[in-house]
């Protein structure tokens, strides 16, 4: 296993592609969410990853400040079904926000939550900032991390 952090022109057609099917496979497939996953923001986010034999355990999408949110952001936050309850999750979080810090230094850092994960991005150092509301069909609520 090796986890990786790379600008979205570093990235191999293979590994994009395996992004992408993560994305559709989770996203689109398994939380039944119809959605536009080509936004514009992959070429200019980068990308951290969890890469084993099997495919991608575990990915997260840096967006940076002002491209969607004044802060920057981080999103398409995806454990896949083999690697959950194994703390990926967390571990994900701590190399996507040391990212963030050596790309852009100590920043607040913001980010859209399903509404059923707010305690946990709260354990990470998040805080509501906003009321729930719908996006795609899901609840979700905006968080926002101190620099």
């Amino acid at each position: 296993m090796r986890w990786r952090d790379h600008a979205f022109a570093e990235l191999s057609v293979y590994e994009l592609y395996a992004i992408i099917e993560l994305r559709e496979r989770v996203f689109v497939v398994e939380q039944t969410c119809v959605y536009q996953d080509a936004d514009g923001l992959d070429p200019i986010s980068r990308h951290v990853w969890l890469e084993d034999r099997g495919g991608i355990l575990a990915y997260a999408r840096l967006v940076p400040a002002g491209a969607k949110l004044p802060e920057v952001s981080i999103g398409r936050v995806i454990v896949a079904p083999p690697g959950r309850g194994s703390g990926l999750g967390r571990e994900l979080m701590r190399r996507a926000l040391d990212a963030i810090r050596a790309h852009h230094g100590s920043v607040p850092v913001a980010l859209g939550a399903q509404a059923h994960l707010e305690a946990f991005y709260g354990s990470l150092g998040f805080s509501r900032t906003s009321e729930i509301y719908d996006e795609d069909g899901i609840p979700h609520v905006d968080m926002l991390r101190p620099a």
